[in-house]
């Protein structure tokens, strides 16, 4: 009896016309990871989350989020060089589950890339809005804010979303080349809010170091543990690397510990040059430098802020195309969806779908009560790909794989436990908004396999009538 790996593969090899282009590296693979990772977390998150509950001890709720990220990224690592096809983790919920709980993890998936998308076009929003008031020009509020908000559409998020719609539909090969743009610009900034905040920082205002104790760096962990997702969405892009056995855990585990040693290194020059109590502001880096009369590079760091912000917006509009894509070519989807265009080589159906529904999040709702959600939907994702490690070294012990995670099952069941206790520290209200999405994707799916069986009855029985004809 043929096991449901090999239906899958089997999936896979009847759609070869639909392939993705390979064109990604191991170097790609890193930038995209940073894209991803590095973006709101360190821009936005390193000074209220060091105001409001960690202080200078900030650095260690940074180190233990990137600890369980780590247990994290080790099972991607494995799963991803395993099985390098596109998807992420729907595909290996699929594989080792089953199609119903897999259709639920990539509705997850979708709510957590567009959710996140279209979060931090609304913080692009504020740095652009910012921008324009240094040139003594200003947005009406009319178009700089959801209606919930007192405006009538966030024009700008909008705009950034679409505008990063259009590049994607271009192609990964074009899309790569500007998204290692902006990536590099990113990195640019950040070393020089290092190397020009060093020569002010201030070891008094390391003092006290823990002002919270304990309780306030664990407090910082779960506020800042929203700064390391994304490196996951490197895992979407399997299908389209050169090498992926050699090429995703690289890209995987070297992003992740790139983007914590910068966090780290931010967050000591950060609360080194001003005392963390006056760090509570959206933009602590260019607050910080213009409190030490750095004016000219504060301005530098925000136009390289927009730019920073923007990799973000795009890798996540980036991996819920690849989700789409692969649910369409697994059946589970309407086929517009997994449509891969002859020239640009990319699905350009499934972009614009998820371009437009992304703008409309964030030109007219308020994310504020559905932040949440975002977290709910990692954590899950997150359990989902440590169990999937563990089913597959069971039932498929010698299949090839490119990383074997240390201490399994060891780890991955610490991997579970972890994200287990970090999703009921969440509000119950974040689990009430993601029961009901659930039930709408259930609601869908029974609907659309439905009407996909009748389908495929129609057509048997045609092809019977022929073949008796």
């Amino acid at each position: 009896m043929m096991n449901l790996l090999q239906k899958k593969s089997i999936t896979y090899l009847l759609s070869q016309k639909k392939t993705l282009q390979k064109t990604l590296g191991a170097y790609d693979l890193i930038l995209l990871g940073i894209g991803a990772i590095v973006g709101i977390g360190i821009l936005v998150l390193t000074g209220v989350a060091a105001a409001n509950d960690a202080g200078p001890s900030i650095i260690f709720s940074f180190m233990l989020a990137a600890l369980v990220c780590g247990f994290v990224a080790f099972c991607y690592a494995e799963i991803a060089s395993t099985l390098p096809v596109s998807g992420g983790v729907y595909t290996y919920t699929y594989v080792t589950i089953g199609e119903v709980v897999a259709y639920l993890i990539g509705w997850t998936q979708l709510l957590i890339y567009l959710l996140s998308a279209a979060a931090v076009a609304n913080g692009w929003s504020a740095y652009f809005h910012s921008l324009l008031e240094g040139f003594h020009l200003h947005i009406p509020k009319m178009l700089s804010a959801v209606p919930q908000q007192g405006g009538m559409v966030n024009l700008p998020a909008v705009c950034i979303i679409l505008l990063m719609t259009w590049v994607l539909s271009k192609g990964v090969q074009e899309s790569k080349k500007v998204n290692n743009t902006m990536v590099a610009i990113k990195l640019f900034i950040i070393l020089l809010f290092i190397i020009v905040g060093i020569f002010y920082v201030q070891p008094e205002n390391w003092d006290p170091f823990m002002p919270f104790g304990w309780k306030g760096v664990l407090a910082g962990t779960a506020t800042v543990f929203f700064a390391f997702l994304g490196f996951d969405a490197v895992a979407t892009a399997a299908e389209e690397v050169k090498k992926p056995q050699r090429d995703l855990p690289i890209g995987i585990m070297v992003s992740l510990v790139v983007c914590t040693l910068l966090y780290v290194i931010v967050c000591l020059v950060l609360t080194g040059m001003v005392p963390y109590h006056l760090l509570n502001v959206s933009d602590a880096m260019a607050f910080a430098l213009h409190a030490v009369g750095q004016n000219f590079a504060a301005g530098v760091l925000s136009v390289g802020a927009i730019a920073g912000i923007t990799t973000v917006i795009f890798v996540y509009l980036y991996a819920t195309v690849r989700v789409l894509f692969s649910m369409s070519r697994d059946r589970l989807l309407p086929k517009p969806f997994s449509v891969v265009h002859s020239q640009s080589q990319a699905p350009v159906f499934s972009t614009w779908i998820a371009g437009f529904t992304g703008a409309a999040i964030a030109g007219f709702i308020d994310l504020r009560a559905l932040s949440n959600l975002v977290n709910i939907g990692a954590l899950l994702t997150f359990m989902m790909v440590a169990l999937s490690v563990m089913i597959l070294r069971k039932t498929h012990p010698n299949l090839q794989r490119g990383f074997r995670a240390p201490l399994v099952p060891y780890l991955p069941i610490l991997t579970i436990a972890c994200s287990f206790f970090l999703m009921t520290r969440l509000p119950l209200e974040a689990w009430l908004y993601f029961c009901i999405w659930m039930m709408i994707g259930l609601s869908f799916y029974l609907i659309y396999r439905t009407k996909r069986q009748q389908k495929d009855s129609y057509q048997e029985q045609r092809n019977i009538m022929k073949k008796a004809n």
